[in-house]
């Protein structure tokens, strides 16, 4: 206590008013001065005691405070004490709480954050490596039609691997935060109309038939960009479930709750298991026609509930899947 340079002062105080107090009670009488001891004393005494008490619950919140700066798990509860030092010893409780679950937190990110480079480092690594290996089957000079072959093969992996950077980069500001959704009021039909625009050609080829129920008028409040993107990364799903052949379903419910897209394709579905981490990154379900990274559902998901909708999926109970996108009232 006496390293506090305060306590030293007060204790020079006090024995020199103690002194000063049992001199003058001498002067008067030697029971007054006696008295003037005993009293000094015993006050003495209480505040040395009452001091060294505060000063140990002082030593043990600066004990937690120095384990919690070293990440040491301890954790510090005070007794049922009302006073300034037992609120600073909740308040301190409280804190060390806070930054252990902020700190578990960021430990969960970092490893996610690990998995997701790893994972995506796959993701180009298998492209890549197809590139490789038609560029090394080129090189043998094989026919004409072959050559034409193996080059429309390599141009659909550079593009695959184009729209799998784009995603990640949107994926990324999206994280950030530094995309600023336009909202406005957007008619549905024409939001599912610039969603399937750059789709309806390959639709054709795969002989896909496409049936939309979307009344007009319908609106919702968004980014007309954004939802488009995101309802376009579902349909792609849909077409890689349906296949060749297939049937793609577009319809749109209206109440005083919410407006309900829905999008059912006539694929084999998913098994219960997946439905629950459909929407998580690099996710791809057993289906084998599924040639997906797992990231178009996962940009979906983000872009829809940044601006207060919900996304989720079910099997259809005739055959297929159905997503449903929904925007509260």
């Amino acid at each position: 206590m006496l390293r506090n340079k305060e306590y030293r002062h007060f204790a020079l105080c006090f024995a020199l008013i103690a002194g000063v107090s049992i001199t003058l009670g001498l002067m008067l009488s030697p029971g007054a001065g006696l008295y003037a001891a005993l009293s000094a004393a015993a006050y003495g005494i209480a505040f040395y005691r009452f001091t060294r008490a505060r000063y140990r619950s002082i030593a043990e919140i600066s004990e937690q405070i120095d384990l919690v700066l070293h990440n040491a798990d301890y954790l510090f509860i005070s007794e049922s004490e009302e006073g300034e030092l037992s609120i600073l010893q909740s308040e301190i409780t409280k804190m060390t709480l806070r930054i252990r679950e902020q700190n578990a937190a960021l430990k969960k990110e970092k490893e996610n954050l690990a998995d997701s480079l790893a994972d995506i480092a796959h993701q180009l690594r298998t492209p890549l490596t197809s590139v490789n290996l038609i560029l090394s089957l080129l090189e043998n000079n094989p026919e004409e039609s072959e050559r034409g072959e193996l080059l429309r093969e390599a141009e659909e992996l550079l593009v695959r691997m184009d729209w799998l950077i784009t995603s990640l980069l949107k994926l990324s500001r999206l994280d950030a935060g530094i995309v600023l959704f336009q909202s406005r009021q957007t008619d549905v039909r024409s939001l599912v109309n610039a969603a399937l625009r750059p789709l309806l050609i390959p639709m054709e080829l795969h002989s896909i038939d496409l049936q939309i129920d979307v009344s007009e008028g319908i609106q919702i409040w968004g980014d007309a960009d954004w939802l488009a993107e995101a309802i376009r990364n579902i349909l792609k799903n849909c077409m890689e479930s349906a296949g060749d052949q297939g049937k793609i379903e577009i319809s749109c419910r209206d109440n005083p709750l919410f407006t309900e897209i829905a999008i059912h394709d006539s694929g084999a579905g998913f098994e219960e298991k997946e439905l629950r981490s459909l929407f998580q990154r690099f996710c791809r379900g057993k289906n084998s026609r599924a040639a997906g990274y797992g990231i178009g559902l996962a940009l979906c998901r983000t872009i829809i509930t940044r601006q207060g909708g919900t996304v989720f999926a079910e099997n259809h109970p005739e055959d297929g899947a159905v997503f449903f996108i929904r925007f509260p009232k």
